[in-house]
């Protein structure tokens, strides 16, 4: 705009000169100042004009730059809404998991400890009543035996020779099987033949 507002009047001026006659060496002179004023003004233009442009590219570097950056937050929440959910998925499919076990275990734990309940119940129907009350009625001379590794009642009685009732009523034995090692037993001797 104002490279015009110069332009303008020295082409006008140079016009009506030429128009009246022979151009004048001031008029010459003045014209050449004129266009050396309008050719700096012509540079100032063209370095604003760069200027503004350097700006402007500027300016678009950082909205596109901010534009990108709020996609980016907006990739990111998205990433970790769907990781959050991925992971509560996986957790959730997780304690299924365990628990499925879990019930798996108790219930094989269950039927172990009902066989064992079985097998205990069993034992106890198959095992001779628990004697309470013991009779005095065994020989009162005897020896003793202490219970060594391995022997069972059964086996002692048979080794001594003695009557099995007479050990029992002789020590009070209530369970006959739950003799213990280094415990020590009255074993009363066994009756006397009958004589013939």
């Amino acid at each position: 705009m104002s490279f015009f507002r110069w332009i303008l009047p020295a082409v006008l001026t140079l016009s009506a000169a030429s128009a009246q006659g022979p151009v004048s060496a001031i008029d010459v002179a003045n014209l050449k100042e004129d266009v050396r004023g309008l050719t700096q003004k012509l540079g100032e233009v063209t370095l604003r004009l760069e200027q503004l442009e350097r700006e402007n590219t500027s300016l678009r570097g950082q909205i596109v730059a901010s534009g990108e950056t709020k996609v980016t937050l907006n990739q990111l929440n998205q990433g970790l809404a769907e990781l959050r959910q991925s992971v509560q998925q996986a957790a959730a499919a997780q304690r299924s998991e365990i628990l499925q076990a879990v019930a798996g275990q108790l219930e094989k734990l269950a039927g172990q400890t009902n066989a064992a309940l079985d097998a205990l119940a069993k034992s106890q129907a198959t095992r001779p009543a628990v004697q309470t009350t013991f009779s005095d009625n065994y020989p009162k001379e005897g020896s003793s035996y202490t219970v060594q590794k391995g022997d069972t009642f059964d086996e002692i009685v048979r080794k001594l020779g003695a009557r099995r009732q007479d050990v029992i009523n002789a020590n009070k034995l209530t369970d006959p099987s739950r003799i213990q090692v280094g415990q020590t037993l009255f074993i009363p001797s066994p009756p006397a033949p009958a004589a013939k």
